[in-house]
């Protein structure tokens, strides 16, 4: 069917025609406009019938739509800034241990025969490294600490680098790592290297679809991360003998940020998000906020995630 325009009026009567209840015109025509109705309508799956997927529930309303929307908004702005946290970290100690063990110039820590040369990685080596070179050049000269050492010292340390590479080339750096210079990067994470590879891999697809604002609640990565402890003690049902939280959803982020912040960044940010739950909790009314908090992929004992050792 051929999507066309629909003015502000039209979008309202589409959301009235399933059910949905406006207490406030002129209020949801500009969230509509400034919102975009593509993005707001992409939460209507929290508050549509179970047994009627074109309606809504019964007494549903826009108010409790958009609160939705902001809460997944707030959840998106909470996650950025602790992957931002991890981000940092992770491109310090990288840094360090690469310019420790092999040098500070470009020459030194992009050497292809300082990462794995075994058959399976060549040609990954060869395509991380010139990625890094490709970034470092275009991005090298905008930053003021890089423009600084190429002008005053004609190169770029690894630690200056860092900041103008992306978390998506760090995660890939990762993994063409030595097994023994991997392996020490993981245990100061108390680790293991193949859950560091992974973990990387979905906080960089996290920390793409937070600053691109796309909708979070749902999103889902196609790497699970590893059934672990954390599963176990939340004692997370199974379906099919998998479990249904914590595996590639909103969820595994909280567990990989349980084990890669400090106890305090931990502590603030569960603080930060049981907050926003409250917020929805006093929004809501047609629909249990526990269900919504499982169709993002929280159980409900979530908040103990913080005490596991």
């Amino acid at each position: 069917m051929k999507k066309v325009f629909k003015s502000l009026e039209q979008q309202i009567e589409i959301l009235e025609s399933k059910g949905l209840k406006i207490n406030d015109y002129e209020k949801a025509k500009e969230i509509l406009f400034k919102e975009n109705y593509f993005f707001v309508n992409g939460y209507r799956h929290l508050l549509i019938n179970p047994n009627n997927n074109n309606v809504f529930v019964e007494g549903a309303t826009f108010d409790e739509l958009y609160a939705i929307f902001i809460f997944d908004r707030h959840l998106r702005n909470i996650m950025f800034k602790y992957i931002l946290i991890i981000e940092n970290n992770i491109k310090s100690i990288i840094s360090y241990q690469l310019s420790k063990k092999y040098g500070y110039k470009e020459k030194d820590y992009l050497n292809p025969k300082h990462f794995r040369y075994d058959n399976f990685k060549l040609s990954q080596v060869s395509d991380v490294i010139n990625k890094m070179k490709r970034q470092i050049r275009l991005n090298g000269k905008q930053h003021r600490a890089t423009k600084h050492y190429i002008s005053n010292y004609g190169y770029i340390p690894m630690w200056v680098s860092v900041k103008v590479l992306s978390f998506g080339i760090m995660a890939e750096l990762y993994s063409i790592l030595k097994f023994e210079d991997q392996n020490e990067i993981a245990e100061y994470y108390h680790i293991s290297t193949s859950e560091l590879a992974i973990y990387l891999y979905l906080l960089s697809n996290y920390r793409n679809l937070c600053a691109h604002e796309d909708i979070l609640y749902d999103h889902t990565t196609q790497r699970s991360i590893p059934d672990n402890r954390f599963h176990q003690i939340l004692d997370i049902p199974k379906v099919d003998d998998e479990y249904i939280f914590g595996k590639n959803d909103f969820f595994a982020m909280l567990i990989i940020l349980r084990q890669m912040l400090s106890e305090d960044e931990f502590h603030d940010i569960t603080n930060e998000i049981g907050y926003e739950i409250d917020v929805l909790d006093g929004k809501i009314d047609s629909v249990d906020t526990k269900s919504i908090l499982n169709k993002i992929g929280f159980p409900d004992n979530w908040r103990e995630l913080e005490n596991i050792d």
